[in-house]
């Protein structure tokens, strides 16, 4: 399922960014765009609703609604690794590729399979502004937004994640911070998830989401494609270690892990020079030359 206009832009945007090894940029066209007040008052609104009621109710709803596109969207998903999760007892933080904004739909998948009942996602307050039935679930499918608010994240973000940790909860994070829209690549990742991981004590389930072209029409540029979640090495944070030390190594494992696992799937080396086939299910050039 293709969500968002424009998409042959947003793949101008990733090929420009790729070749500058800007691998953090936003590519998307038509995002929301907050001022300092909107933001400020999307997180006071979050953290003023969170408990209540009504929120409760959204939130079972949504993540009804996020559980069953999970099911649609995943009827031929296959996840492999499961070996890695052996030993793995309470809360941790998941790593994954983010390609999509229904990316999250195969790592559901996954923690269903592992007997959880929810997985929460960290996502950037400006996902809350979208508008329609992806705003909903933005704003209630357990969603835990993230700001540049550091009072926000150093006491209110953080009291969140220890709390959902504690209770033996799962948490999405994409280190890569941006969505690449389809982009098949694991891109240099961002210290955050490794800074929380160590920081609370909790492993890092790695994951890698493999991406397989069908031969079946999506739309009239794109094919339908199928994933394959890659459960990798889980990692662990050395307790030796300093804060600051363990994120620098946890994620330089999990990069090197997600690297090898692309070049294992795809078979062929990771570089970033662009390419048609970095973008999954593109019909590209073959569109306009058949």
């Amino acid at each position: 399922m293709i969500i968002g206009d424009k998409r042959e832009l947003v793949i101008e945007n990733i090929s420009t960014a790729a070749q500058n090894g800007d691998f953090h940029t936003k590519v998307e066209v038509g995002d929301p765009v907050l001022t300092h007040e909107e933001s400020v008052r999307i997180i006071e609104t979050y953290l003023d609703k969170s408990d209540t009621l009504s929120f409760k109710a959204k939130s079972y709803v949504a993540r009804k609604i996020a559980n069953l596109l999970t099911r649609t969207l995943n009827k031929n998903t296959e996840i492999k690794g499961f070996e890695n999760l052996d030993g793995l007892t309470g809360g941790a933080i998941i790593t994954s590729n983010h390609f999509s904004p229904l990316d999250n739909t195969a790592v559901r998948h996954l923690t269903r399979k592992l007997g959880k009942k929810r997985i929460n996602i960290v996502s950037q307050e400006t996902n809350l502004a979208m508008p329609g039935l992806v705003g909903f679930l933005m704003n209630y499918a357990d969603i835990i937004p993230i700001a540049d608010n550091k009072r926000y994240m150093q006491r209110d973000f953080m009291s969140i994640l220890s709390d959902l940790l504690q209770n033996d909860e799962y948490v999405l994070i994409y280190p890569e911070q941006e969505m690449w829209f389809n982009y098949r690549k694991p891109r240099p990742l961002k210290r955050g998830a490794y800074y929380y991981a160590a920081k609370l004590s909790v492993p890092v389930v790695s994951c890698f989401v493999e991406m397989q072209d069908l031969p079946q029409e999506d739309t009239e540029d794109f094919y339908k494609v199928k994933y394959i979640v890659h459960i990798l090495p889980t990692i662990y944070p050395d307790k030796n270690k300093t804060v600051k030390e363990n994120s620098i190594e946890m994620c330089r494992l999990d990069y090197e892990q997600k690297k090898q696992a692309y070049e294992k799937a795809y078979g062929k080396p990771l570089v970033y020079d662009f390419e048609e086939d970095d973008i999954a299910g593109w019909m590209g050039s073959e569109k306009h030359t058949a």
